[in-house]
């Protein structure tokens, strides 16, 4: 019997953590959805990420094929619920970028749409 893969968020396992979503199940709040797009920063998953930015802030593209960044831990530091379609998430994500480590701190704002939930945009600490 095989292992399961880990989910790069911290999960056990990928194909019942992150894997689902980026398969295409709707996240069903703002935190899974931060969750899954820091996975999906990790395994380069660009069509992903860009189908769950909202379009009034999203770039034509990432890019990600030629970016070095190995994502390694993220860190949830507070979900916060605005309102029934909008939401915080602050949080910390650990990086190695040339051999050398990082962090990002980030608060994300997140809307839902049409029963969907999109990152909208951040602030960085």
């Amino acid at each position: 019997m095989t292992k399961p893969l880990p989910c790069p968020c911290g999960g056990a396992d990928y194909a019942t953590c992150c894997g689902r979503f980026h398969h295409g199940e709707p996240a069903p709040d703002a935190l899974t959805l931060m969750r899954s797009r820091y996975s999906a920063y990790a395994l380069r998953l660009e069509p992903y990420l860009l189908a769950t930015w909202h379009d009034s802030s999203r770039p034509a593209g990432l890019d990600l094929a030629a970016d070095s960044t190995k994502w390694f831990l993220l860190e949830i530091k507070k979900h916060t619920c605005v309102s029934a379609d909008r939401a915080t998430v602050e949080f910390v994500a650990r990086y190695r970028i040339g051999g050398r480590a990082a962090r990002m701190h980030e608060v994300s704002r997140f809307v839902r749409e049409g029963g969907k939930w999109f990152y909208l945009n951040g602030e960085y600490s």
